[in-house]
């Protein structure tokens, strides 16, 4: 037998009183098993995941532990496909409590018996481990009677339960409820009646089986607004992390991790912009995604957004193209083209109070209407948080461009000065007030679409996330896009128009134009 050091056994003790006080430090000391060794459904054998822990895993397991410790303790979790989030909440979270507390039953289901199986027998893998084993008291070890993969226990007197959530789990109780991933897949996310299942079976199944101060983790990737986590969120959620007062009475902590950051609040601490994971997940891996608009809203960026949309139904759409000097408005008769010219042209600038990430953005949108009717033609959007002062400056560029017969600039926060300053340059504004709430001022533009009066361009950097503003409409986290076009909507309606002349030959939907004199501008403001 080989002799061990006292500094070995130092630090064996060390891995030991680590693993039993903190999830993270467990996840360090024990192999977490990932795919199946073989084909045969009864192996209990796993290969190890080759991965190293990442950051966003870390800020998973210090919640998870959270959870686990806290009376009555309510955690959701977020993150795309692929994530491991599965791992460390029905895998390594499941088996550290466990141990750390005896007597302790745990119960985990999914939107079927057998993914969830599956992460009992790899639980059950960690728990037959000599790692498992040394960390824990040395009566804590897997019960070597227990041969079923659904049903095992320890020695110490906890248990672990896995069942489909759909299949009846009405024999168990749990100090340590698991709901992982209970979609099945897009068209079961679709439906409302699996929906409505599946809402029941959480609410007289699972919930009834919690013992009191029973804790809950709740993973899954996001597939549609009215999901399980969708029911349980507060109706307007819009994407934010920590601690959250949902519609079932409880305050649920909620874990929201984005395939790509779009928060300054994110709870792995990225900056906007950034990927999840870019060690394992690569840039082309992510891009696959990106051109499917719902799958990327959704399984990725876990903000579902309705398949035909709320008030602005994603058929009501109709699309132009530039051609030349020509705008070809693609209507269902047959194609109409007009000369570039003829289109009436004017600006609306919705302003943020401040150029603060919880804000809704600014908004400047340059608007062509089709002479002798009341039809909108979205020529260029810009969208961005920026402070007053740089704001000046894109719109005078704008203005520059499209040569607008008028700017529409809501009368509040930054574009009170707006108004102001450009009145000194004589442009012709119209200063639009807020009047009413936002769903009734948009009711016009809902008019017009659902007739097939608002033309957007076929591709345009700005349209994916243009198009899933309005179809999330009122539920969606932003409605800045929304209220310019319901600004839109009213100036066909009520202000008079003349022929404004287009005098940019640049491509009118990318708006390279008006990026070259941003540019320019903002280096002098710089300079200055």
């Amino acid at each position: 037998m080989a002799e061990v050091s006292a500094s070995m056994a130092a630090r064996e003790l060390l891995r030991r009183r680590r693993a039993r006080r903190s999830l993270v430090d467990y996840s360090q000391a024990i192999t977490i098993p990932g795919a199946p060794a073989s084909d045969n459904p009864d192996e209990w054998l796993f290969t190890p995941i080759e991965t190293q822990v990442a950051k966003h895993h870390i800020v998973m397991m210090t919640a998870i532990e959270r959870c686990i410790r806290a009376d009555y303790g309510r955690l959701m979790i977020f993150a795309p496909p692929g994530a491991a989030k599965s791992s460390f909440v029905s895998v390594v979270g499941t088996t550290w409590a466990m141990g750390r507390f005896p007597g302790l039953q745990v119960l985990m289901t999914s939107y079927a018996s057998t993914p969830i199986i599956r992460h009992s027998r790899r639980a059950r893998q960690v728990a037959a481990s000599e790692q498992f084993k040394t960390i824990w008291d040395p009566q804590t070890s897997l019960r070597e009677s227990n041969h079923a993969s659904d049903d095992w226990a320890l020695s110490n007197g906890s248990t672990m339960y896995a069942a489909g959530l759909l299949g009846g789990i009405t024999s168990a109780r749990c100090g340590l409820g698991v709901i992982d991933d209970p979609v099945a897949g897009r068209e079961e996310a679709d439906s409302a009646t699996i929906r409505q299942k599946t809402r029941v079976a959480y609410e007289d199944d699972f919930l009834t089986r919690l013992t009191p101060k029973a804790s809950i983790l709740f993973v899954q990737t996001r597939w549609h607004t009215d999901d399980l986590a969708g029911s349980i969120l507060p109706e307007h959620y819009k994407g934010e992390s920590g601690p959250v007062k949902c519609r079932d009475g409880q305050v649920w902590e909620v874990l929201n991790i984005p395939a790509c950051c779009e928060r300054e609040d994110d709870p792995v601490g990225r900056e906007i912009g950034t990927y999840l994971w870019p060690e394992w997940f690569t840039q082309q891996h992510w891009d696959i995604y990106r051109n499917n608009r719902r799958t990327w809203s959704s399984l990725c960026q876990q903000r579902p957004q309705p398949d035909k949309g709320v008030m602005f139904l994603t058929s009501y759409w109709r699309q132009y193209q530039i051609i030349g000097d020509e705008v070809v408005l693609y209507r269902p008769e047959g194609p109409l083209r007009i000369k570039r010219q003829r289109l009436e042209v004017f600006l609306i600038a919705d302003t943020a109070l401040k150029a603060k990430q919880q804000n809704d953005p600014s908004v400047i949108a340059a608007w062509g209407k089709v002479p002798q009717t009341k039809e909108l033609v979205l020529l260029h959007l810009w969208r961005g948080r920026i402070e007053s002062p740089y704001l000046e400056d894109i719109l005078d560029a704008m203005i520059e461009t499209w040569r607008p017969n008028y700017v529409g600039i809501e009368d509040k926060a930054s574009g009170t000065h707006l108004l102001q300053q450009f009145r000194r340059k004589g442009m012709p504004l119209r200063a639009m007030k807020a009047d009413t709430d936002k769903v009734t001022r948009a009711q016009p533009a809902v008019t017009l679409a659902e007739n097939g009066m608002i033309y957007l361009p076929r591709a345009a950097p700005w349209l994916e996330d243009y198009m899933a503003e309005l179809a999330n409409f009122p539920n969606g986290k932003h409605d800045d896009q929304v209220d310019v076009t319901s600004y839109a909507a009213i100036a066909v309606q009520q202000w008079s128009l003349e022929k404004a002349t287009i005098v940019n030959s640049a491509d009118l939907s990318g708006g390279i134009g008006i990026r070259r004199r941003m540019k320019k501008r903002m280096k002098k403001r710089m300079r200055t």
